[in-house]
């Protein structure tokens, strides 16, 4: 399988900022034995602005573009380094793509951006994709990680996107505020009642919610893509994913 796993600020980082060495060291090894397994793996990572802002004491999420891009540019180069160390304990090798919406709507840049990924898989890579934060403006802006992560799932051809957050999945009503919510196991079609009740950012210090998950979630299904929502808390939940016992939700994409 080619799988694309994006991973949310409030599972890299403490709420803080700093780094959640455990949940980093975690996600890792799993992803790396996933890897060792025969699958193909390719991870889009938040958190260069949320490691930014515990590099440089800040309380609060940047609002300003210039400041949101110089966390990012310190934030990318801990993420990284953080990364190429953990993953080249067990032998594989990462390469860093940094994406702005030029790069994926410009059918020159995209198909650069293809042709480089396949690449990059052949030669037996982890690619880890972001978007270039440092140089993104409106207008090239692709503005959170749920919708890169469709985009690169789409682009690459995936068979599974996972997106792992600080939620089980979806829920019949918000799990935060009705005890009587319910998780939704499986989704085959994302209905107007939904994209409604879908909420706005998570977390303090990230951008997705569940409205920008379901709206991946309309594309890679249309793309013939499945896609899940899981907890990020323990990252060993992907092994339950792939073998379909996880808690979470899954979106079956359009065969």
């Amino acid at each position: 399988m080619r799988i694309v796993v994006k991973v949310g600020t409030s599972t890299l980082a403490h709420p803080t900022g700093q780094l959640n060495i455990r949940h980093m060291e975690e996600l890792c090894k799993v992803l790396s034995d996933i890897k060792n397994a025969g699958d193909e793996v390719i991870l889009v990572s938040s958190g260069a602005i949320g490691m930014g802002m515990g590099k440089l004491h800040l309380r609060e999420r940047p609002k300003s573009l210039p400041e949101k891009q110089a966390a990012a540019a310190v934030g990318q180069c801990e993420l990284m380094y953080t990364y190429d160390k953990l993953f080249s304990e067990y032998n594989h090798t990462v390469a860093q793509i940094l994406l702005t919406g030029s790069d994926v709507r410009d059918e020159k840049r995209r198909s650069n951006f293809i042709n480089t990924m396949e690449r990059l898989l052949e030669f037996g890579t982890l690619p880890i994709i972001n978007e270039n934060d440092t140089v993104a403006t409106d207008e090239i802006v692709i503005g959170d990680n749920d919708t890169l992560g469709a985009i690169v799932a789409i682009q690459c051809h995936a068979d599974l996107l996972i997106l792992l957050s600080d939620i089980d999945g979806l829920y019949t009503a918000n799990p935060r505020t009705d005890p009587d919510a319910t998780l939704i196991p499986v989704v085959t079609e994302i209905t107007d009642e939904m994209m409604a009740s879908a909420g706005g950012s998570g977390s303090a210090i990230g951008t997705g919610g569940m409205h920008t998950k379901l709206t991946a979630a309309v594309s890679v299904m249309n793309a013939g893509c499945d896609m899940v929502i899981a907890n990020g808390k323990n990252p060993s939940i992907l092994y339950d994913i792939l073998e379909n016992t996880a808690v979470c939700t899954r979106f079956v994409g359009k065969r």
